[in-house]
């Protein structure tokens, strides 16, 4: 990683303890949308237990999609997108700094956060560290797929629907192998093949999604 990069992921972080509200929204959003379920289904142990690896999970979702317009829309904005392409330095570089503070800022708090959701649904011990591992490999793959679709809509209009659009097909399966693994173990399945794909889902996201978005960037401000 070369110092264009942590400058980068210094200003996006610096950036974001500025702006606090945003990283706030997103939190409480989790914690409403997540809070709500048991609620509505009950206070049922089994059936919590059962669904709520489920409903954490799309929480987390949902709040990826919910900051994914912010990733590249100011700079895009304000020209600062050009700036970076002129700067000599990769493109890809630059984008993954930005993916990485997007997941910094909305993915990880939310990933600290889960395992106080899961208590109250009951989720034992061995669960919840589970889901918390489920969460750090998935939730990148959130950040780095999504960013795919921020950087294809730039400068549309609605921009931030036709991302969710075009985006959601393709966390389902982050969704269903994430949340799977830690039913399955509540289960008392094997989930090695759910953490195999998970890993190898985050691997090929790292190695081709920068690629990706900085051929949407450059095509953008054609």
């Amino acid at each position: 990683m070369n110092n264009a990069f942590w400058s980068l992921l210094r200003k996006e972080l610096l950036l974001a303890v500025r702006q606090k509200t945003d990283v706030v929204t997103v939190l409480f959003f989790f914690l409403i949308v997540s809070s709500l379920f048991p609620f509505a289904v009950g206070p049922e142990s089994n059936t919590l237990k059962l669904i709520g690896p489920g409903v954490i999970w799309v929480g987390a979702l949902l709040c990826s999609l919910l900051a994914l317009h912010r990733v590249f829309e100011a700079d895009y904005n304000d020209g600062s997108l050009e700036h970076l392409i002129l700067s000599g330095e990769p493109l890809t570089i630059l984008v993954l700094a930005k993916i990485i503070s997007h997941w910094l800022i909305t993915g990880l708090p939310v990933v600290i956060v889960a395992p106080l959701i899961g208590i109250q649904f009951g989720l034992p011990p061995q669960s919840l560290l589970l889901l918390l591992g489920t969460l750090l490999l998935g939730t990148p793959v959130l950040s780095l797929i999504g960013s795919i679709g921020a950087g294809l809509t730039l400068g549309v209009r609605g921009g931030s629907a036709l991302t969710s659009i075009l985006i959601l097909p393709f966390y389902v399966p982050i969704l269903i192998f994430g949340a799977g693994a830690v039913v399955a173990d509540l289960q008392g399945l094997t989930i090695d093949g759910h953490i195999s794909i998970l890993v190898a889902m985050l691997c090929l996201s790292v190695a081709l999604a920068p690629l990706a978005i900085a051929g949407a960037i450059k095509i953008a401000l054609e």
